[in-house]
């Protein structure tokens, strides 16, 4: 008897529309720095106001990331991506006619539960999809996700508004609400759909992902982690939103701004491929984010601290500056997603760890904006703003050693996530 047909390999592998889905999503949070001056003049918003506008979007993933990831262990991860999508449009919609700060302040929040509800996921979700040695490539491209999307809304809202008889940023805000639908069909076609559980005993599974949540939240791996992370976050997330303001502040036009913005997520997405691929070639991890964080301190220090103004070529020096701040800190996302996916017990859950470590950088996307729209008041220029740069790089080098240390759990036969057999991770510490 002839031995049965394998499957036919799907003509997109499923981690593509993961990826796209949570470029989409990424793309609602970047959607604002590029447009910001004209959100603040027509909403009347103060400068502090507008890094809590930026910042605001975090919120969900600040309070819910480990109880969503639970909530994902529940309905499966590929009907939370896809629920995640659709809130993502309602909330845009709802914040295009928004005639008061705190009205999109709010649908800011309902974008940032759409946004959660797919980061939270995406990387459990590729992991279970992806064959082991396609793996580290696969999260190589998922840790570019907010590079990508960076480069993808600034450049989409400098020709879509600031050109000439543009959109305006309600219309921006429109044009997003229809992406976030459209990335939906691809993830229902290539996505396989989540195990069935017919006959399962709901009550006894609830019990078994609360257990599985529970001994992962209390792995100190996943935390370190997070804090690694936020220590990136907290730095990356606040200049790109200032990076227009403080380029235009020196004498480039919006557009320039802009699209040098563009530029630097872009840069910072293809520097997660690349890490992603030296990972996969053994790459040790220790030095990859040690230097990093070094180099976000040094590089910011450059760029805020001089008047470039006053400068021949200065501007674009700083634009220079500005573009290798976002390069070479690539490194740390890509690098610690590959470690977060090991980072869960053994019996725990790694969706859970995910969870936690969005949970915990996201706390540095929820800071950043606002401590340097602070500093920068507070100062009446941007020339302190290396104070939290260097102060969270100071701590991030602090924290790296005892990330790297945390347990791991390769090889973790019938765990979430892993089937027949896939090898974890490669990419030594």
């Amino acid at each position: 008897m002839s031995a049965p047909a394998a499957p036919p390999r799907p003509a997109v592998a499923p981690w593509v529309p993961v990826v796209a889905a949570g470029v989409v999503a990424a793309m609602h949070v970047w959607k604002l720095p590029g447009v910001m001056d004209r959100v603040q003049a027509d909403l009347g918003m103060s400068l502090v106001q507008a890094g809590v506008l930026m910042g605001v979007v975090q919120v969900a993933a600040l309070l819910l990331g480990l109880a969503l990831s639970l909530a994902a262990d529940l309905v499966g991860m590929r009907r939370t991506l896809v629920a995640g999508l659709v809130v993502l449009a309602v909330g845009s919609l709802a914040g295009a006619p928004a005639s008061q700060a705190w009205v999109l302040m709010a649908t800011r929040g309902l974008e940032g539960l759409g946004f959660i509800l797919v980061t939270v996921v995406a990387p459990a979700l590729i992991r279970r999809e992806t064959p082991g040695p396609r793996l580290s490539g696969a999260l190589g491209w998922w840790s570019a996700f907010q590079g990508t999307a960076l480069f993808l809304a600034v450049l989409a809202s400098t020709l879509l508004v600031l050109g000439s008889g543009g959109l305006g940023w309600r219309g921006w805000w429109a044009v997003m609400a229809a992406v976030s639908l459209l990335a939906v069909p691809p993830v229902l076609r290539w996505v396989p759909r989540d195990p069935a559980r017919e006959g399962e005993d709901r009550r006894a599974h609830l019990r078994v992902a609360l257990g599985r949540t529970r001994r992962t939240a209390v792995a100190t791996g996943p935390w370190v982690i997070g804090a690694v992370f936020a220590c990136y976050t907290v730095q990356w997330g606040a200049v790109m939103t200032f990076l227009p303001r403080v380029l235009t502040e020196g004498g480039a036009t919006p557009a320039a701004a802009g699209l040098a913005l563009a530029g630097a997520g872009l840069l910072n997405g293809a520097g997660n491929v690349l890490t992603g691929r030296l990972l996969a070639r053994g790459a040790r991890r220790g030095p990859l984010v040690g230097t990093a964080l070094a180099w976000m301190a040094v590089s910011t220090v450059l760029f805020f601290v001089p008047d470039w103004s006053g400068v021949r070529f200065g501007t674009s020096l700083a634009v220079l500056l500005a573009a290798s701040f976002s390069l070479v800190s690539a490194a740390i996302p890509a690098t610690l997603t590959s470690l977060i996916v090991q980072a869960a017990p053994e019996d725990g859950s790694p969706a859970a760890a995910v969870g936690i470590m969005t949970q915990v950088f996201n706390l540095g996307n929820l800071l950043g904006p606002v401590v340097l729209a602070a500093l920068a008041d507070a100062s009446g220029g941007w020339g302190t703003s290396w104070v939290m740069t260097v102060g969270a790089s100071l701590l991030g080098l602090a924290l790296t050693p005892l990330a790297l240390r945390a347990p791991r759990a390769p090889g973790r036969p019938g765990a979430p996530g892993r089937r027949r057999g896939r090898p974890s991770v490669p990419g030594p510490a």
